[in-house]
């Protein structure tokens, strides 16, 4: 059962931008901290960014002030708006929510980031 799916990723040239989105239940989405998370080949899981329900807002040193995250409360999606995207940028990214502190994970979208 699928409870997070992911939208957004692909192709892009250094210095662009891509949009991510994630839709879930409101069930889950209402009381839970979402985030983003990527892993690149040969490399573990990191962080990206986080939200909690009440707009608080987390990023790794890497990609902050490039990227922000933001939620919908009426579509119960959270994005992540990418901005001077870097070839070090490519990677798996991964949606992720904080359910009852059970982590629940989509199934990914890659972005690569061409130099």
């Amino acid at each position: 059962q699928v409870q997070l799916v992911e939208s957004g990723g692909g192709l892009v040239q250094a210095g662009g931008s891509l949009r991510l989105s994630c839709a879930t239940s409101r069930s889950i989405f209402s009381i839970s901290a979402m985030g983003w998370y990527r892993q690149a080949p040969g490399k573990q899981r990191e962080l990206v960014a986080t939200i909690t329900p009440g707009d608080s807002r987390n990023y790794a040193d890497s990609v902050r002030g490039r990227f922000t995250i933001s939620r919908d409360n009426a579509k119960n999606t959270v994005d992540l708006q990418m901005n001077s995207l870097k070839p070090e940028d490519t990677a798996v990214y991964y949606c992720n929510a904080d359910y009852r502190r059970l982590p629940l994970w989509g199934q990914g979208t890659q972005v690569t980031v061409s130099s």
